[in-house]
């Protein structure tokens, strides 16, 4: 379909007589889970003829794609547009790479981001929370997006890097702006933007080069590879697609986890109010959010072999889409998937992958939330939103508020 005719239909009613699903309609990206609902009931394997792409959208579906890599791979990348592009992946963002160059760079990383290292940044975390809430304290309304939620990790992720903070800066902004839809619009991803994001910040790995410190950027440029035989340091390039990755990858999805925490909290006083007096509970709380608000809902991979579901032959070199977001809420996985409940039990979700490219920064995201909710309950026991302000963001991997304006009612 024609991309003008495409943009007249995005504000047409929806047709509700047939199931439609396109991730880059604002409306539905806006709530998805009712036509993610009608994908997993009427089409469990969806096709998208216009945008060329196939979904599947139950739990066992979802997961045992995610675990496949050999069948659904990550090379072309892992975002709809990306895959569509065609394009050239760079060496070095491992989201975007297979066996056995994703095993070797992978490695070189998954050190920095182990339970034990995030453990350990727990205390600046705390403190950055504490100063920006601080901040905001005496505030009638404040917004827990772009005031907090989105600045923790990004702050976060510098304390990692050693960047200073207007290259934290200036590296958000290009990530959002490379990554936002417009309404109404197909997104064609520009392959310049990598240039853009090594720009951004190509001055600083090259300062850090002559002043090294106990950061991740010294330990990139220090670090060697075995290449063919014979070891090697990274080269420049690389080092620059690393800090890209690590800086880009881990700012927006916990600045969308924070805000969905807020926002469901609000609309959950009695669940907030157990979580005033009983703190232990956050970690599952984070867990649920994690689940009920998948940050990044959506998956893509490539068919590498031709694949059979529900009695249709998938070809070599498809697009699969795996709606991780929809598995979380799948009926056939959970009890009433559409409560948010924080005493779940046994709370299990897809929201940060699953197999070879379980997500590196799992346990950093799980920290930010875990401490942001508790410093917010620390000086707030009630807040409300303010919703005829806030609006969602709009990407081609991320979902979540974009801004989340929040008034405290009583202090803690």
């Amino acid at each position: 379909m024609a991309d003008d005719v495409r943009d007249k239909e995005a504000h047409a009613p929806f047709d509700t007589s047939r199931v439609y699903y396109d991730p880059f309609d604002t409306r539905i990206d806006d709530d998805p889970y009712p036509v993610w609902k009608r994908l997993r009931e009427e089409a469990p394997l969806y096709f998208n003829e216009q945008l060329g792409f196939y979904a599947l959208s139950r739990w066992d579906d979802v997961e045992a794609g995610l675990l496949d890599w050999k069948t659904y791979r990550s090379g072309r990348g892992t975002i709809l547009d990306v895959i569509r592009a065609n394009i050239e992946i760079p060496p070095g963002i491992i989201l975007w790479e297979d066996p056995p160059i994703h095993d070797l760079h992978r490695g070189l990383l998954s050190g920095v981001f182990s339970p034990r290292r995030m453990n350990a940044l727990e205390s600046m975390v705390r403190d950055l929370c504490a100063r920006l809430l601080d901040s905001v304290r005496d505030a009638e309304q404040f917004d827990v997006l772009a005031d907090f939620g989105a600045i923790v990790p990004m702050r976060t992720i510098g304390f990692l890097l050693g960047m200073p903070e207007e290259g934290q800066e200036a590296l958000r902004r290009n990530v959002d702006e490379t990554l936002h839809v417009k309404d109404g619009e197909t997104h064609q991803f520009d392959v310049s933007s990598f240039d853009e994001l090594s720009a951004a910040i190509g001055e600083y790995i090259d300062w850090r080069a002559q002043h090294p410190s106990d950061d991740l950027t010294t330990e990139l440029l220090n670090a060697e590879i075995e290449e063919n035989g014979e070891r090697r340091r990274l080269t420049r390039g690389e080092v620059l697609l690393y800090t890209n990755m690590v800086a880009g990858a881990g700012t927006e999805t916990a600045a969308r986890l924070i805000a969905f925490t807020a926002q469901l909290l609000a609309e959950h006083p009695d669940q907030r109010r157990e979580l005033v007096d009983n703190r232990s509970l956050i970690p599952q709380t984070i867990e649920e959010v994690l689940r009920y608000e998948a940050p990044s809902p959506v998956q893509g991979r490539y068919v590498a072999s031709d694949v059979e579901h529900y009695g249709t032959m998938v070809a070599k070199d498809s697009i699969m889409l795996l709606l991780n977001g929809s598995a979380n809420r799948d009926e056939r996985r959970f009890a009433d998937p559409d409560r948010f409940d924080i005493h779940r039990k046994g709370v299990n979700h897809l929201s940060f992958g699953y197999g070879l490219h379980f997500c590196l920064g799992a346990a950093l995201a799980r920290l930010e939330g875990r401490v942001a909710l508790d410093e917010m309950l620390n000086r707030w026991s009630e807040w409300d939103v303010d919703y005829e302000r806030a609006f969602k963001a709009h990407t081609t991997s991320v979902r979540g508020w974009q801004s989340l304006p929040i008034r405290p009612t009583r202090r803690a």
